[in-house]
């Protein structure tokens, strides 16, 4: 009998993040499924760790000084320490932003690094970029395309890309969609949207989540909510971020104050996603959101920018939800204007979702992992 296959992931810390909530979650269903899991943490803190499931997670102590400002090269060194004092099988990257880590530590143990399997989670078409960013930026994705071992793409639209970016074989990209939700989450998204009670104020309710940085890009949407709101409308954007101040004082400076809210990061959406009228995403660049899975699951019409090559076929071409260019105030304005059961599918949005739960993914996962281990 073989033994178990022990996979290391690695995570910064409990902060909210769609990668880390996910990775966190095909963590669990792999151990589940019997294999050896280790998720090496840079730092314990951060609002997702009451819900966390229960991992072997690992931690080096950092003494009297704080990491968060320089956490990527802490979890490098960290990564380091891990494989060299119990090296494991497979190591786990769960998004773009930690592959960094992944190659410097291909680069600093050679032949010795273990296999890597990095998943991509966000477009890497990057046109928010100036362009001399965007270049150096290019060749940053075909150094890593060189030392990675597997590359895992959340939809089949988005490999075409990701074999250019990195100058990897298409046939060895595997397509595994995004596990967003577990079948249980996604009933309950459907329960509570259906069970919810009429609301008594008028006007609509325009719902975004994210993390309050430059990326989501939340000025956009506060500017379109200015145009297309009708007297009694409300904006809620859920999360957190550096972006607080400048949002706030964007809504205070457009007049619209009182009817935007920032009720900062909540560990469930589901009871707000079923009093929203919209959910609206106004990113610049994105994967395969999570954020717009849950809200197909709970039946909530969907508003979105075009901020990745899956976004045209998670909302099937624009059947079930808006699509729009990416900073195109006017075009989300007249989409969140014009928003609403008119222009939703609930039965077939919420069979969409379906596709992205991790009872389908960890399975896929294990096999690529195990492939990866093997080869």
């Amino acid at each position: 009998m073989q033994p178990p296959l022990h996979i290391l992931a690695y995570v910064h810390s409990f902060e909210p993040g769609g990668v880390e909530r996910v990775g966190l979650r095909l963590c669990d269903a792999w151990q589940s499924a019997g294999a050896n899991v280790t998720v090496l943490l840079g730092r314990s803190d951060g609002a997702m760790r009451r819900d966390a499931p229960r991992l072997n997670y690992v931690r080096y102590p950092s003494g009297p000084f704080p990491t968060a400002w320089c956490e990527t090269a802490w979890m490098i060194l960290c990564l380091w320490r891990q494989v060299r004092s119990t090296p494991p099988d497979v190591i786990f990257c769960p998004g773009n932003s930690y592959t960094v880590v992944a190659v410097a530590l291909r680069l600093l143990l050679g032949g010795r690094c273990p296999p890597v399997v990095a998943k991509v989670s966000n477009s890497l078409t990057r046109n928010d970029m100036i362009a001399p960013a965007r270049l150096a930026y290019r060749l940053w994705l075909r150094l890593q395309g060189g030392l990675v071992t597997r590359w895992v793409s959340m939809a089949a639209s988005m490999r075409t890309e990701i074999a250019a970016a990195m100058g990897a074989p298409e046939a060895e990209i595997a397509i595994i969609e995004d596990p967003a939700l577990d079948e249980r989450e996604g009933l309950r998204l459907a329960r509570a949207r259906d069970d919810r009670p009429c609301r008594p104020e008028a006007g609509r309710l325009f719902l975004s989540v994210g993390r309050l940085c430059p990326q989501k890009r939340f000025d956009l949407l506060i500017r379109a909510f200015t145009l297309a709101a009708a007297p009694g409308d409300r904006l809620v954007i859920l999360g957190e971020g550096p972006g607080r101040p400048r949002l706030e004082a964007l809504a205070r400076r457009l007049g619209v104050g009182q009817r935007i809210s920032l009720p900062g990061h909540r560990r469930d959406i589901a009871a707000w996603l079923a009093q929203a009228d919209a959910f609206v995403l106004s990113s610049d660049y994105e994967g395969v959101p999570a954020v717009i899975i849950e809200a197909m699951a709970a039946g909530v019409p969907v508003v979105a920018t075009n901020s990745s090559a899956a976004m045209e076929d998670l909302l099937d071409g624009g059947r079930l939800g808006r699509l729009v260019a990416c900073g195109d105030t006017a075009a989300l304005a007249q989409a969140m204007a014009e928003a609403g059961p008119a222009h939703s599918n609930v039965e077939a949005a919420r069979a969409q979702a379906a596709r992205f739960r991790v009872e389908r993914a960890a399975p896929a996962y294990l096999k690529v992992l195990r492939a990866a281990a093997s080869a």
